[in-house]
């Protein structure tokens, strides 16, 4: 005789917990979207969708959670595993925006500069053009620099020559396209100056060196540190009136008749770029028979 099987409940398998909450969890869900469906039912709709919510926001705030790392990992992995090719394309873009910016700089000093000059000769009235120097010789035996005009654009020897705050000195060699300016500085440069205020009489001259000697200033003129000394205008090379330096020393050896007076030049003697040649002088520019005879008095 055959045994028979006993199939009764209590030998089922029970529905695991979890299981049994994705089913409710869909059954509310389902039941919630049901009820949007009507919209007689809408008081019940407000309260199923507050409780899905309920439900629901912890689970989405806990798996933000848990992946936000993974997102900013991802990220990582990206930019490490750049190709070689788009790192280069961005280096390359970075050395172009630096050279331009470079480019942009130079530009503006350069601007800056050329306004200056132009300043300066509107504010002494001076007739002349203006020159690039490209090229500079400051030793012991020669204070010069090189400029890029010359004969071709109407320069000649012993034509002033200035920068944006004073005297530079002359043109001493002219060919073509470019001359040799004798910097204020050099041993062989003489300026007839005179001091700004008390109109003291002296000459300028070069040291070899960045500063200047204030000769035949004799000592029963008025002179003293800070002065300013200015062109005279005797010898119909520079106008009369151009800064040239400042006093920094007056010293008066004993029985001497001329003082030892020390000046510092307005220019930028040992870092000139652009200068100024003055090619020519009105009337108002020069020396008067009046102040060749005041300085001929003084010596």
């Amino acid at each position: 005789m055959k045994k028979k099987v006993n199939l009764s409940s209590s030998h089922k398998k029970p529905i695991p917990t979890s299981i049994l909450s994705v089913i409710i969890c869909c059954v509310i869900s389902l039941a919630a979207f049901t009820l949007s469906a009507s919209t007689v039912t809408r008081a019940p709709l407000e309260g199923a969708r507050a409780v899905t919510q309920t439900i629901v926001s912890p689970v989405r705030e806990i798996t933000s959670f848990l992946f936000a790392p993974f997102a900013g990992l991802k990220n990582f992995v990206k930019n490490v595993t750049a190709s070689q090719e788009t790192l280069q394309d961005l280096q390359d873009q970075n050395e172009t925006l630096t050279a331009e910016i470079t480019k942009l700089k130079e530009e503006s000093s350069e601007a800056a500069r050329l306004q200056a000059l132009l300043d300066f000769k509107s504010a002494y009235a001076l007739e002349g053009t203006g020159a690039r120097v490209i090229a500079g010789s400051i030793d012991s035996y020669n204070s010069t620099i090189t400029i890029d005009k010359g004969s071709a654009s109407g320069l000649q020897k012993g034509m002033a020559v200035t920068d944006s705050c004073g005297v530079v000195g002359e043109i001493s060699e002219v060919s073509l396209n470019t001359s040799v300016v004798r910097l204020i500085t050099d041993e062989r440069s003489g300026i007839s100056a005179q001091v700004q205020t008390s109109r003291a009489q002296g000459e300028i001259e070069g040291q070899g060196t960045l500063v200047l000697k204030m000769d035949l200033v004799r000592v029963d003129q008025q002179i003293q540190v800070n002065d300013m000394i200015v062109t005279s205008g005797l010898g119909g090379i520079f106008p009369k009136g151009l800064p040239i330096g400042t006093v920094i020393s007056v010293n008066r050896p004993q029985g001497a008749m001329y003082y030892l007076v020390a000046v510092k030049p307005l220019a930028s003697v040992g870092n000139l770029e652009e200068v100024f040649v003055i090619t020519s002088l009105n009337s108002d520019q020069l020396a008067t028979d009046a102040d060749a005879a005041a300085a001929n008095a003084q010596y």
